[in-house]
């Protein structure tokens, strides 16, 4: 049983202002596995104080040191390869596999890519008698989940850290094991005091303290759209920069050409990855009619291929994280049969066999029109919706027709109509022909999905102000 009660302030191990615990749950089990320590508003005031303090120096110091940082960082990191993965297959319910090739790795492959970028990034540019210069932009609050957990501490702390802003993070409560030990690393890299700090606790207490508190800087937000608003509101009135990670209803067009065999089943994995606890899931599945019984079986077959069980058996599905988060998908499901949707594979309940542990059944629905509540809402299960339509224009219409815009998906074999339709998305990501992750690919959404963007060059101007400095440079005699 894993307890970490203190936080990480200043450099050290500190004791929270008041004691106050939370049981974390094993998924798998529903056990308790560990025990961490709320936060309140005088930690988080601690905590965003260090980070003051260390910002004057850290800021200052030159891109060489950042880069010897970043190196050192991987370098533990890679130490502690094998005990991240097991954190995050305990505390969110991770495949071991996936925790150790997927989740893990990113964690690493994020401090990768911001050590490349830092080596060829150019933070001043001459323009005439005028210097443009970009500069951190000072104290960086981030409130993380739980659904891809070292992942998002990475993309938001490896480039912060890249450029030389402080900060302090505010872990899911539900799955912090994997973000203490990435504070160790940490520490063990030498990251100098008060430059990077931990304070565990909940969205209302700790991340309504980071979002308000007037030293902080920026807030970095990943989770729900709904939390993203009072994020937004709690830090309106200190006119911070608000960066928002929320929500997303990804479409995944077939155009009339695609390899259905190939593209549906790809679609199919794509939701089931993760038990579907993925904001850029590709959890709409957008077929034309006369097609749609060819891919209505090609999707049954691919999620009752589908394995769910203990993360540890070798099964593709593990839990997903949490009660609350069963019942929602549950709750979903029902939702959607009831409203017309036609039962493809899986349905309500847990899977045969497994009647302890948060576990959900590979479910697809047919049948499914775009005003269906499992059609608009983001159930963030291993649940995709197949929807119908007539032509091209018709698909567009459709998959742009979400309050959403994180992430699309289109296939088919001519590919500059691929390019076309891919064009016309209202989305941050588009995805086309099933390509791989490009982490110098920019992240994030339009419309509700959120503001901003993550991964490689791109993430580094989240964390930096331009100054311009006029008369830098003498006028041409």
């Amino acid at each position: 049983m894993r307890d970490y009660l203190k936080f990480y302030i200043d450099g050290q191990w500190v004791d929270p202002a008041a004691p106050r615990t939370l049981d974390v749950i094993n998924p798998a089990t529903e056990a308790v596995a560990g025990r961490i320590s709320l936060g309140s508003a005088a930690d988080v005031d601690r905590a965003v104080k260090a980070a003051r303090r260390a910002f004057d120096a850290y800021s200052q110091t030159s891109v060489t040191s950042r880069i010897a940082l970043l190196e050192a960082l991987i370098a533990e990191y890679q130490k502690r390869y094998a005990d991240m993965a097991a954190a995050i297959t305990e505390e969110m319910g991770a495949p071991a596999v996936l925790a150790q090739k997927s989740q893990a790795a990113m964690g690493l492959a994020h401090l990768q890519t911001a050590l490349a970028v830092l080596k060829d990034y150019h933070f001043e540019e001459q323009r005439g008698t005028t210097l443009i210069r970009k500069e951190p932009i000072g104290v960086c609050a981030f409130i993380t989940p739980w659904n891809w957990p070292v992942n998002q501490i990475a993309c938001k702390a490896a480039p912060a850290l890249a450029v030389g802003c402080t900060m302090v993070l505010k872990p899911s409560e539900i799955a912090p094991f994997s973000a203490q030990i990435w504070t160790e690393i940490v520490h063990a890299a030498g990251v100098p005091a008060g430059v990077f700090n931990l304070v565990n606790g909940d969205g209302p207490t700790v991340g309504s303290a980071l979002s308000a508190h007037p030293e902080v800087d920026m807030v970095s937000f990943t989770g729900s759209t709904r939390a993203g608003i009072e994020v937004a509101r709690n830090a309106a009135p200190t006119v911070k920069r608000v960066h928002q990670e929320l929500g997303g209803k990804s479409p995944n067009i077939m155009l009339p050409d695609a390899d259905l065999q190939r593209a549906v089943t790809a679609g199919v994995r794509g939701v089931m990855n993760n038990s579907g606890q993925s904001c850029n899931a590709p959890t709409r599945l957008l077929v034309p009619k006369a097609r749609m019984n060819e891919a209505l079986a090609i999707a049954r077959k691919a999620a009752e291929a589908t394995t769910v069980g203990a993360p540890d058996s070798g099964a593709t599905l593990g839990p997903v994280v949490s009660a609350a988060q069963w019942d929602k998908i549950q709750t979903l499901i029902g939702k959607g049969l009831e409203e017309g949707a036609t039962l493809v594979a899986g349905g309500p309940g847990r899977p045969e066999g497994l009647d302890k542990g948060y576990y959900v059944k590979p479910t697809v629905l047919g049948g499914v029109t775009n005003e269906m509540t499992v059609a608009r809402e983001e159930i963030f299960g291993p649940v995709l919706v197949i929807i119908g339509y007539d032509d091209v224009d018709q698909a567009v219409r459709i998959a742009n027709d979400t309050p959403y815009g994180l992430a699309a998906y289109v296939s088919g074999a001519d590919l500059e109509q691929v390019r076309a339709v891919a064009r016309r998305l209202r989305a941050g990501q588009v995805n086309i022909n099933s390509a791989p992750t490009d982490l110098m690919a920019p992240f994030g959404g339009f419309k509700q999905s959120g503001n901003g963007r993550e991964w490689g060059d791109h993430a580094f101007g989240e964390f930096l102000e331009v100054k311009a400095m006029l008369g830098y440079a003498p006028k041409a005699a």
